[in-house]
């Protein structure tokens, strides 16, 4: 299907990208499932070859290029399956935080380093017990001035955090002011070395083994006020300013993983044999496959669309929660369709489209579950109150 979103120049990026991926992921990722994460020195690599943070400019370290360089290398990983690498995340969700809201001095000291992939970054949002509901957080930072200057005093507890044990920086959202529910809520910038700020284990999920997941635990953390974004009490605002993009990037790798899926099942139902024929000769297979090439053609018209909105500042709340319900819910029913078509080796771990089912279920949790995603769009398609 043609893509006029691309020029030449993405068109060569993508062949870049591309080669980076089969030859420095690929082969390793297996064993960083093993793992349970991507070593440190991959994202030097990454940073090297131009793949962290495309869309930053010039004078903050960046190349200077569109944001759909960074969804390139997102589509890409999902290309061969690579669910550990985060640098989506690190490049198209928490750098847009810095950038916003972050002063001049702390622009300068981290953004650079993220491009080069020599700092790694992460969002801590959610907490035990508080799910999807930000405003409920309990992590607490209180503004001290003393004799060792002008910082926030920041304790509390995050879990299911992306890139959590490899993080140098985190943008930690937490209540300033309690009373104040969600109007109370400011965001941090955390560095590696500040003492009292420590990891949990990595935990141990069904799928998307290779990415760190961490508990984080905050202690008595003295954060510098230089390292607040913005201003306080706007931390809610922000990250609702920035959930559309993320969800459209959901919505970018999904569809990615899905064109995948069915690729690897087209490989293996023409060389498959069963009683005596090819798999793909039974007209089940042949119907099944055709239903899931439809539904994942029409699910790359849609979500470029979505991406043409989001590039002309028109990709509004509803519009991205809409993507990301119906691009996370076809990878699902992908992954689930192609899995049946491989038989007993669907269920093997060393066979990608196996590891590709369990990786995608996750897509209809995070970054908003399936069912708030609906509850965003009846809101205004019933009253307007959408959020």
């Amino acid at each position: 299907m043609p893509r006029p979103l691309f020029n030449a120049d993405h068109d060569a990026f993508r062949e870049q990208v591309r080669r980076f991926c089969e030859r420095e992921i690929a082969p390793h990722h297996a064993a960083w499932e093993d793992a349970h994460g991507v070593p440190r020195n991959v994202w030097r690599q990454a940073g090297a070859n131009g793949l962290l943070c495309c869309w930053l400019p010039e004078n903050l370290g960046g190349p200077g290029a569109d944001l759909l360089f960074d969804f390139i290398v997102a589509e890409e990983l999902g290309r061969i399956g690579a669910t550990g690498p985060g640098f989506p995340l690190h490049s198209v969700i928490v750098a847009p935080y810095l950038v916003a809201h972050g002063t001049p001095e702390l622009q300068q000291a981290l953004l650079p380093a993220m491009v080069r992939g020599e700092k790694i970054a992460a969002i801590a949002m959610t907490e035990p017990g508080t799910g999807s509901d930000v405003a409920a957080i309990r992590t607490q930072a209180r503004r001290v001035s003393d004799g060792s200057g002008d910082h926030y005093v920041l304790n509390g507890q995050k879990t299911f955090i992306t890139n959590g044990h490899n993080a140098d920086l985190v943008v930690v959202a937490c209540k300033t002011d309690p009373d104040k529910g969600a109007h109370g809520v400011s965001l941090l910038v955390v560095e590696r070395d500040m003492p009292g700020f420590s990891r949990g284990r990595n935990l141990r999920k069904i799928g998307q083994h290779a990415q760190d997941t961490a508990e984080l635990f905050f202690d008595h953390v003295r954060v510098p006020a230089s390292h607040l974004l913005g201003d306080e009490g706007q931390g809610f605002k922000y990250l609702m300013q920035k959930l559309a993009q993320e969800r459209l990037l959901v919505s970018v790798g999904c569809q990615a993983r899905a064109e995948a899926a069915l690729q690897w099942t087209i490989d293996y139902v023409q060389e498959r044999k069963a009683f005596r024929q090819r798999v793909a000769d039974f007209q089940n297979t042949r119907f099944k496959l055709a239903a899931v090439a439809t539904d994942i053609s029409a699910g790359r018209a849609y979500c470029d669309q979505l991406i043409a909105q989001h590039l002309a500042g028109g990709l509004d709340a509803v519009a991205a929660a809409a993507g990301k319900l119906w691009h996370s819910e076809l990878l699902g029913r992908v992954t689930d369709e192609c899995l049946q078509l491989f038989g007993g080796y669907g269920y093997m771990q060393e066979y990608p489209i196996a590891r590709a089912w369990t990786d995608a279920r996750v897509e209809r949790i995070y970054a908003g579950t399936s069912e708030i995603m609906k509850e965003i769009v009846a809101r205004d398609l019933l009253d307007g109150r959408a959020p």
